[in-house]
Parts: C-alpha cells; sequence; structure tokens
C-alpha cells in the first residue's frame, strides 16, 4: 500500500473505532433487553432480572453500571430502608429505543426466513465436496 492510502486507511480506522466501539456496546448481547425493559419507565434491578430472560444477577449488574457510565440509564437510589434502587433510560436512550424497537421487530417478523436460510445453507455445504 502506498504512504497515501496508509494514511487515510488509518484515519478511517481512527474514526471507524469509536463508533464501533459505542455500537459493540449498544448492541451486546444483554444491552438492547435492558434498554427495551427500562424504556417503560423507571424499573427496579428485580423486575429487569425477570424481564430478560437468562441473564445472571452479576452480569445485569455489570451491564447496568456499563450502561449507566455510558450515560444511557440513570440509576436512582431512594433512601429507604432497604434502599430502593431504579434505572430509567435517558433522553440520549430514549432516542435509540426507537431504533432498538425497529430492531426487535424487524428480527421477530424474519426469525423463521432466517432459520430456513440457514437450515438451506447447512445443507447445501454438506453436499459440497
Amino acid at each position: 500500500m502506498s504512504p497515501g492510502n496508509t494514511r487515510v486507511a488509518e484515519a478511517v480506522r481512527d474514526e471507524a473505532c469509536p463508533v464501533t466501539e459505542v455500537l459493540d456496546r449498544v448492541a451486546g448481547k444483554w444491552s438492547i433487553g435492558i434498554l427495551i425493559a427500562a424504556a417503560h419507565g423507571p424499573v427496579r434491578f428485580t423486575e429487569l432480572e425477570r424481564a430478560i430472560s437468562g441473564i445472571s444477577r452479576r452480569m445485569l449488574t455489570l451491564n447496568l453500571r456499563r450502561l449507566e457510565r455510558d450515560g444511557l440509564l440513570v440509576r436512582t437510589v431512594h433512601p429507604t430502608v432497604p434502599p430502593k434502587v431504579e434505572y430509567s433510560l435517558t433522553p440520549m436512550a430514549r432516542e435509540l429505543h426507537a431504533s432498538l424497537t425497529g430492531l426487535v421487530d424487524w428480527a421477530e417478523r424474519h426469525r423463521a426466513a432466517v432459520a430456513e436460510a440457514r437450515a438451506a445453507y447447512d445443507a447445501a455445504a454438506e453436499q459440497r465436496p
């Protein structure tokens, strides 16, 4: 690659890295479920735990902290005994919610078609020499 092309490739990579990082975080295995579950108003930890099938308490805690750090969730501690903790979406996350809802709707509509395509691909792959 010529020196000019290397600089262009490096510039594109440097610009893409922050975007990739944000997309990786938001599109993580559990992040979408957490953001969708929290979209209906303040939600408590146990409500999130019940709403997100298969998530462990540890993984939920880590993802909640990460989403809070990224500015997508607000954690509110109410001074009661025991303390009541609620999570709610920030305005930035509410904007993201519309896109996530569209993505989830698309996935639900096309889940069967994707499964069929995978089965057809796997069957054809078995036939290849």
